[in-house]
Parts: structure tokens; sequence; C-alpha cells
């Protein structure tokens, strides 16, 4: 690391909802700047209004608060380096393309569409690569073509133009990329970009370097399908004499589809059943794609799940705190090659991640399923029967349904424990081992299983023909959480009464 402060900034368009490989740019921008004590930014980079969302601005800020990626400047933040909004720069940007013309590292080009398409067509037709470049500029209409004067009347007459940039004929192109070392592109295989489109706003390449330089960002972190765009920025600084403050590169591996074969995308989230998106997105058409958030994951295990697609510890850890991916992440521990997605992945950090959560968080996120049963016999039996269940389920809100028998009397009974394990001589055993428990009252976990294995001893039969029987009477399910915890929480009088029920039933 050098001594220059360490600043980075995640920079989405707001053309849609955030896809997970966006919201792990965030996150690999923000694990990075906090490591290094350093500042994390959100631009949105809105030139392009053709494309834009309406509510995807503040879906983009919700997204990361949900995940608890805080902004330390933005649009909703502000910072001494605005505004963080491209369509509130816009005065920033001509007076560099301007300067590049009159450097000589770029050109106004007066070439009508028609032009263009018919020098794409002659250059197809002998079989050459169709781009604006470095050959072909020079039978086009540009003010590297026409003479000066022809230039000066054009633009006085206020003829439509574009600015391009110029790039050199046969050159290389080096730079070091953190993650994958030194990249190396010949300016052949580029084409002259446009920096100024005709109604005067910048395109993306010069509104992106602009807006870096002058927010002075330290470290550029992106997705790898910008790298082939990463010569034409080096140049982009070198000319504009920024080449000493440039940032430092590092482009992530894809996400791919769980096969491998091809980048995540929302379809596939679609087909497949899981979300490609952190919180639920409604269109301005009125089209609803799910979110994690509203399928029942936690948000520290989507951060966990997603920091493990393309990064992995010095050692094996797998579970991490927002805090502890902080202190332990390194961009050289980035892989080059893409990273799949792995859907039962997703659901054991969920799970793990749940068995660490208390009561009452998991509490809140099925408050919204609660009814008056749930709550009758008080709030601590509620966080007791979720404490017991949380083990067993992936998602909050398998809670209560898992755990329906908690609540009421079993809504159904086992086929298969009737059919195997349910016979007269078991049903005689139940009954009089519930009624020594009830006459004892042993109502403690530790006495109902000292009782229990006094009486199999009693009468001669292993502990486990009685287990899953007593489990079925109370609960009606072959499994489910420690059973004498289970029987503790429901209590001798309703253990009795179940016993009652399915004397009548069975």
């Amino acid at each position: 690391m050098s001594d220059r402060p360490v600043r980075v900034r995640f920079a989405p368009s707001p053309t849609g909802p955030l896809h997970i490989g966006g919201v792990r740019t965030a996150l690999y921008n923000y694990l990075f700047a906090k490591k290094h004590k350093g500042t994390f930014i959100l631009r949105i980079e809105d030139t392009d209004q053709k494309r834009f969302v309406e509510g995807a601005e503040e879906y983009i800020n919700q997204s990361l608060e949900w995940l608890g990626i805080n902004i330390d400047e933005g649009v909703v933040q502000g910072g001494p380096l605005g505004p963080y909004k491209q369509s509130e720069r816009m005065d920033k940007y001509a007076v560099y393309a301007q300067q590049l013309v009159k450097d000589g590292h770029a050109y106004y080009a007066f070439d009508t569409p028609e032009e263009l398409n018919e020098m794409r067509s002659k250059l197809e037709a002998s079989s050459m690569s169709a781009k604006y470049d470095s050959t072909s500029r020079m039978s086009m209409k540009n003010s590297l073509t026409l003479s000066e004067d022809e230039v000066n009347e054009r633009l006085e007459r206020g003829d439509a133009y574009i600015i391009r940039i110029k790039l050199p004929r046969n050159e290389e192109i080096r730079f070091h990329d953190v993650i994958r070392g030194w990249i190396v592109f010949n300016s052949c295989q580029l084409d002259d970009k446009v920096l100024l489109k005709e109604d005067g706003l910048p395109t993306y390449h010069l509104a992106n370097i602009v807006d870096d330089h002058l927010m002075e960002i330290s470290h550029v972190i992106r997705g790898e399908e910008w790298l082939p765009s990463a010569p034409l920025h080096v140049m982009l600084y070198r000319y504009l004499g920024w080449e000493s403050t440039m940032p430092k590169f590092a482009h992530l591996p894809l996400i791919l589809k769980p096969d491998g074969k091809g980048k995540l995308s929302k379809r596939d989230g679609d087909r497949l059943g899981f979300p490609v998106f952190p919180i639920e997105w409604t269109s301005p058409e009125g089209e609803v794609s799910s979110g994690y958030r509203e399928s029942g994951y936690l948000s520290k295990a989507v951060v966990n799940m997603l920091s493990m697609l393309g990064w992995h510890p010095s050692d094996n850890q797998e579970l991490f705190t927002l805090e502890e991916l902080v202190e332990a992440f390194e961009l050289e521990r980035v892989s080059k090659s893409g990273a799949k997605f792995d859907m039962d992945k997703s659901k054991w950090f969920n799970h793990q991640f749940l068995m660490r959560a208390s009561s009452d968080e998991l509490k809140a996120m099925v408050e919204d399923q609660l009814t008056p049963i749930h709550t009758q016999r008080g709030e601590d039996y509620l966080n007791r029967v979720i404490e017991l269940l949380k083990e067993k389920v992936t998602f909050p809100m398998e809670l209560l349904s898992m755990g329906q028998y908690f609540f009421d009397l079993p809504s159904s009974y086992d086929e298969k424990v009737l059919r195997k394990k349910w016979n007269e001589e078991v049903s005689n055993h139940m009954n009089q081992f519930i009624d020594g428990l009830v006459e004892s009252n042993y109502s403690k976990a530790t006495q109902i299983e000292e009782h229990l294995n006094h009486y199999a001893e009693q009468n001669e039969i292993s502990k486990g023909k009685l287990m899953q029987p007593l489990r079925w009477v109370v609960s009606g399910q072959a499994g489910g959480p420690p059973i004498f915890d289970m029987l503790e929480l429901i209590g001798l009088d309703e253990i009795k009464r179940r016993m009652e029920v399915v004397n009548e039933k069975f």
C-alpha cells in the first residue's frame, strides 16, 4: 500500500435492480476501504437517461443499507467532493474533452450515421474488423482528415459532431492489476471510442475517468467485464496528465451459473428458483422479482456467502461477521477465475447464521405470521420455541409451520411411525409412562429422561423402542428438536392431553 489515502467507489447505473454480482463488487470495495481505514463512496452513474428506471437509485441505497454496507460519501450522505450523481456533474466533462482535442489526443468527428454504416460495410466485406480506429479514421470526415479551415467552418456553422479519443497505432499498453498481475493490450485491438456525444454529454468512459480523478479514487475495484475498457482508461489518464495519480485497478472474477457455464443472470434465478437480487424489486410495469431478504435470508448470511464467491481467507474459516471480513480481506486473495454460484451453500450459510441469531431477532422476522395462538402462552414460551427449532430450519418462516404442535394439537400424524412403530404394546407402554410422569410431577427435561431410562429398565425394553413413539404422540412427527427439551416446554398437562387424543384416534 502507498501512503495515499484509500478511497474507493461503487458506481452503479440506476437502470434496474442491483444484481448480486454488483452487490459483491460493492462489498469488496467496502471491505477493502474499511481494512485500510479508507472511504467508501457510492456514485450514481446516470448519464444514460434512456435506460434510467424510476426507483432504481432508492433500491440501490436500500439494498446496501440492509446488508450493512455503510456509505461514507454519496448522494444521500453528501461529502466534500460531490455531487455524487453524474447527471448533476454535467458541467465538468466537456472541458476535458476539449482539452484532449487541443493537446492532439482526441478529434472532432463529423461523420453521419450513413457514412459510418458504409465504412463498416466496406471493412466487413474485406474481412476486416469494422471499427473506427487508427486506420479507418483516415478515410472519414474528422478533424484529422479535414483542413483546419473546414473544421472551424463546420464548428462555427453548428454542424453535429462527436469527440473521439485518438489512440496510437500499434502501441503496447501495459498496466498492473492487483488481482491479475501485469496485463498487456496492443492499441490495434482498440477503437477510437466516443468521449463526448452529439448532445454534448459524456460517454461512460470520459465521465468515469474524470469523476474518479476529481473524487481522488485510489483503487478501482470492478467486475472483469470492464477489463477490455481498462487500456482505454489508462490512455485517458495518460493523455489528461493524471497518470501519476491513476488508481490501481483490480478486476473481479465473474459469478457464474451453478453449472459454471456463463455469467449468472436474472433469468437463471427465475429458472432455477433462487433470488439474484438482495431485496425484492417491483418494476415500473409491476413485475416482481424475488429478493434474498423476502425469501428469508439473513443479511449477515448473504454478505458471508457473497464474500466467498471469488475470495478465500488465509485459513479455512468459513463463517465471518462483517467486522471479521474487514479484518481478513485482502484483494490479492481474490481469484482470477469465475466463481460458481451454489444455492445449497447459500442455504447452508443462512442456516449457520440463523442458529447464531437471537430469538428476538428471529421473532421479528416472523412478526407478520404471528397469530393469537402463538402468543397465548406468553413471550417467553414463544422465544423458547424459536430457540429450540432454529437448529432444524433454514429460513425463519419455517419456524412456526414446523413447530405448529408447540401451540396446538398436532394437525397430522406421521403415517410411517403409525405403521411401523405403533401397536397395542407400545400404546400401553406410552400410557403407563406418561401416567407415571404426571403422577411424579417430573416436568424438567433431565427428570423426564431419567424416568424414561428407569421405565425401560424396569420393563426390560430398549429405550429406543419408546423414544420415537413418545415424540410422535406429542408432536405427530418422526423427528424434531431434542425430545426432552421439547417435552419440558410443552408441559405435563399438555402431554397427558395429547396421549388421550392419540388413544381416541388410534
